[in-house]
């Protein structure tokens, strides 16, 4: 099936004339498309690469099954940016076109975190399962599509709809130490999933339309933007309060599984659409540098309902990040003296007094990144964040107070315990609170600065 008799899907968009678009409008017309479907590629990226690309150095598995990393996240780890390297990864790529799909998660112990992040199409944070909502009893959880009106059978522990056809689910599983790895190993294996008629035993429905994957990559988001934008949507139907946005799209050619650009769109236009892809990227990513308060960046779709900057800027700056009341994060670009933080400008300093260390009902960790990247920075000590895991073999001052230090050099071998390796470039740190208390979610607890030593 070709891309143009593409998808027959149970809900569709509703499909609208092609209207001219007044030339002192294109631009503002042009550049709101683009913001509005962002996510929505950037995300595709991720699920081609995990669930579609099987020669890729990414792929983790098909749709519609949970695939584990018994491992956490290292720079050759390219697929996410800005990945934490705290908990190994378990994935999921949803398609629910066919049926819902039943996960279930195992019984562990109550000291652990763990949790399943439903992610719509459109990156929003549809729900959680895990230790935050459901405890540590486990169960199984049915996962379904857009508007399903089937009965739910004896068992579902509870029942998520997710409004866009295709999702992601990342499990996050707490790693406690390097020799704790097995008993995650051991959870990882018990995460599984499998389509409702397989999970009750009885005749699977109807296979879905079969789909042709248009290969996508950072290169080809440039290039092939738009064709990708009109490919997925009729994998996301409109949120409610979307309905101009998506007339916005119509009027550019941008059309339900449609080719773009259409024979009816005039060439201006298209030449404006094609030489703004760049300018817009570069707003995204410029609004995603000054992102420090996490707490408004991501959420549920009604949450981010009309947020469609900052819906964007989060998916670049730091793609499936969790809603705060799951994890807080603190992002900080700058140091104490609001000037950008770069390994080969010195050293830096961020120290916890000995009352002031991150208050979470599971565990925080301080991560580093290269900012151009937005990826882990390799180092000779394999050393990616440091974490409350360790905080009994971090030195502390006569006063119980840590610091550490961030910077690319060995502060030497009997600091090398608190060092937080930074690149020879431009960096980020983002420093991670999975269930933080109420203190950190109402602004009572303040993270200190990253300052830059003397």
């Amino acid at each position: 099936m070709n891309r143009r008799t593409l998808l027959k899907l149970s809900v569709a968009a509703t499909v609208l004339p092609a209207l001219p678009v007044l030339a002192q409008d294109l631009s503002a017309s042009i550049r709101d498309a683009y913001i509005y479907t962002y996510p929505m590629v950037k995300n595709y990226l991720t699920m081609y690469q995990y669930a579609v690309e099987k020669d890729g150095s990414q792929y983790k598995g098909p749709f519609n099954e949970i695939v584990s990393i018994a491992r956490v996240y290292t720079p050759e780890d390219t697929a996410i940016i800005t990945p934490n390297s705290d908990t190994p990864y378990s994935f999921i790529v949803f398609d629910l076109r066919a049926e819902p799909i039943v996960v279930t998660m195992p019984a562990i112990e109550y000291d652990r975190y763990y949790s399943l992040q439903l992610v719509d199409l459109y990156t929003n944070n549809v729900d959680y399962l895990g230790t935050r909502m459901d405890g540590n009893e486990g169960g199984d959880f049915l996962i379904t599509g857009p508007g399903w009106k089937g009965n739910v059978p004896e068992g579902i522990k509870r029942v998520i709809e997710m409004p866009t056809w295709l999702g992601l689910g990342v499990v996050r599983t707490q790693l406690f130490s390097p020799d704790d790895l097995e008993k995650v190993k051991e959870i990882q294996a018990d995460y599984t999933s499998q389509p409702l008629s397989a999970w009750e035993g009885t005749a699977a429905p109807a296979a879905a339309p079969a789909v042709e994957w248009p290969p996508i990559s950072d290169a080809l988001m440039e290039t092939d933007f738009w064709n990708l934008a009109a490919f997925l949507l009729p994998f996301a139907p409109p949120w409610p309060g979307d309905e101009s946005q998506r007339e916005n799209l119509t009027r550019l050619g941008i059309r339900d599984g449609a080719a773009w650009p259409p024979a009816d769109l005039p060439a201006d236009t298209i030449a404006a659409m094609e030489a703004s892809i760049a300018t817009s990227y570069k707003e995204i990513r410029d609004a995603a540098g000054t992102l420090t308060d996490s707490s408004k960046l991501f959420g549920t779709p009604r949450q981010m309902q009309g947020q469609y900057m900052t819906r964007a800027a989060a998916a670049q700056g730091g793609i499936y990040g969790n809603s705060a009341e799951e994890a807080l994060y603190v992002i900080q670009v700058l140091d104490g003296d609001k000037v950008p933080m770069d390994g080969n400008a010195g050293a830096y300093r961020l120290t916890f007094s000995a009352e002031g260390l991150p208050p979470v009902d599971a565990f925080w960790s301080l991560t580093m990144y290269d900012r151009d990247s937005q990826l882990l920075v390799a180092n000779p000590i394999n050393r990616y964040l440091i974490n409350s895991a360790m905080l009994e073999s971090l030195k502390r001052d006569d006063q119980g107070n840590i610091t550490l230090y961030l910077q690319k050099e060995s502060p030497g071998a009997d600091l090398e315990t608190n060092w937080l390796p930074a690149p020879d470039a431009p960096f980020y740190t983002v420093m991670r609170l999975y269930l933080p208390k109420p203190e950190a979610l109402d602004g009572r607890w303040k993270s200190p600065a990253i300052v830059k030593a003397d």
